[in-house]
């Protein structure tokens, strides 16, 4: 059969099983496992096995269950509470002071943990009832959580960095230092958008009476960083000196956190117990994904349909840029329907080749990717900071109140995407000077 239509025929399959709401690893192994049986027959299908166990057996995957582990137990030990309680007593006395800090915190989070979900529940639980009683317009409030939220996957360490770096042969540490000005540089622009809205308007998030504002105590301030300081200087510090690989520097934040789950708490057996069957459920979603779209991968890959995509691009002769520009808008498309490890097995190996070819940095692209696919958690209708909210959100929030209050925040990421393009050093200039 034609190359063309074999294609045509693979991806045309992959999504007619998608919109029937088929598992996206159910499909992407069922498909492979069909194809394979009927184009190289039943036993090529040892393929699948060797390919699924030597993706699933990689050591730097390791680090995947790693991360989510820490997370989990961080989310659990109220570090989350602390910060927000020390943020607010510095900042609610001023008009979108609540804002401001609940970005600051996600910051925070996001560089502690490598995952989206924590930092929006968190925040969803304890900045919304706080923001909604002081007066905060609720999509400000709304918005504010969700995209700050959205950080965990750019700010290393990032769980999707890491997926990305096997799936794409590129370093991850170079992803982890690439995505860390990117990520100060959006929740910059979520601040400034938020000072500047405020100040014009300052009914729409206004300051705390004096009566409510309690006493600036610096050393209560430092207690409370302590913990999350050295959190991230442990995995990150660990990572940009070449004292850990990635991994080790997952497990080394892990011991982090139990420790600070002990120092919070005092004990730390249901924090453990919670935390592990948290990570058991979302370890083994992430590996089954990635098993199944391995296989995937190797189908398209042996089938000459991905060398057909490539070079059927390359042959319009179109500026790299312009190029550029349809990828990241069928990423952004992808994003609003599909979730992020997904599109990742899928669209990478596609991808990530073309970029190549046209003579784009790897990390460069690889951090767009990144920042494109945290788009995605921001935008209806299957945004996941959209379903997180929805969760912890009061009754009197509607999902079209949580949908609007995005749009100023979608805003600004594309415009973050835009300035990333346009000075592509905001990305490679940090990796350069750690890697040389």
């Amino acid at each position: 059969m034609d190359a063309g239509l074999l294609t045509i025929l693979i991806f045309g399959s992959l999504a007619l099983t998608l919109a029937l709401g088929v598992p996206i690893a159910m499909a992407l192994g069922g498909l492979s496992a069909a194809f394979i049986a009927v184009f190289w027959g039943p036993n090529a299908l040892s393929i699948l096995v060797l390919k699924a166990w030597s993706l699933a057996s990689s050591y730097e995957l390791l680090a995947v269950p790693l991360f989510i582990f820490m997370a989990s137990l961080l989310d659990r030990s109220r570090i989350a509470d602390d910060l927000y309680q020390t943020l607010g007593m510095l900042l609610r006395k001023r008009p979108g002071g609540l804002a401001v800090g609940t970005i600051l915190i996600c910051t925070i989070f996001a560089a502690m943990t490598g995952i989206s979900g924590a930092a929006t529940v968190s925040m969803g639980l304890l900045a919304l009832p706080a923001m909604l009683r002081q007066g905060y317009n609720p999509h400000l409030a709304l918005g504010t959580i969700a995209a700050g939220g959205s950080l965990g996957i750019l700010i290393p360490p990032s769980i999707t960095m890491i997926i990305y770096g096997m799936v794409a042969q590129v370093s991850i540490g170079k992803l982890f230092v690439g995505g860390v000005a990117p990520g100060l540089l959006l929740a910059g622009l979520f601040i400034a958008y938020i000072v500047i809205r405020t100040g014009r308007n300052p009914g729409l998030a206004p300051g705390a009476p004096p009566a409510d504002c309690v006493r600036r105590d610096f050393r209560r301030v430092l207690r409370t960083l302590i913990l999350p300081a050295g959190l991230v200087f442990i995995v990150l510090g660990s990572i940009l000196t070449g004292l850990a690989s990635i991994t080790e520097a997952a497990a080394l934040g892990t011991v982090g956190a139990l420790l600070a789950t002990l120092a919070r708490r005092g004990r730390a057996g249901r924090p453990v117990h919670e935390a592990t069957l948290q990570t058991l459920k979302l370890s083994m979603m992430i590996f089954w994904i990635v098993i199944g779209a391995a296989a995937f991968a190797a189908l398209y890959t042996g089938l000459g349909a991905g060398t057909l995509i490539r070079d059927a691009v390359l042959a319009f002769g179109l500026n790299p840029y312009v190029v550029l520009s349809g990828m990241m808008g069928l990423l952004l498309l992808l994003g609003m329907v599909m979730e992020t490890t997904g599109i990742i097995m899928i669209a990478v190996p596609v991808l990530a080749p073309i970029s190549q070819a046209l003579g784009f940095d790897p990390v460069w692209f690889g951090v767009l990717f990144i920042i494109v696919m945290e788009i995605g958690f921001l935008t209806p209708p299957f945004g996941f900071n959209l379903f997180y909210l929805r969760g912890v959100a009061p009754p009197a929030v509607t999902t079209g109140d949580i949908y609007r209050s995005t749009a100023p925040f979608v805003l600004l990421m594309l415009l973050g995407l835009v300035i990333c393009i346009v000075f592509p050093m905001m990305i490679t200039g940090l990796p350069m000077l750690a890697f040389g």
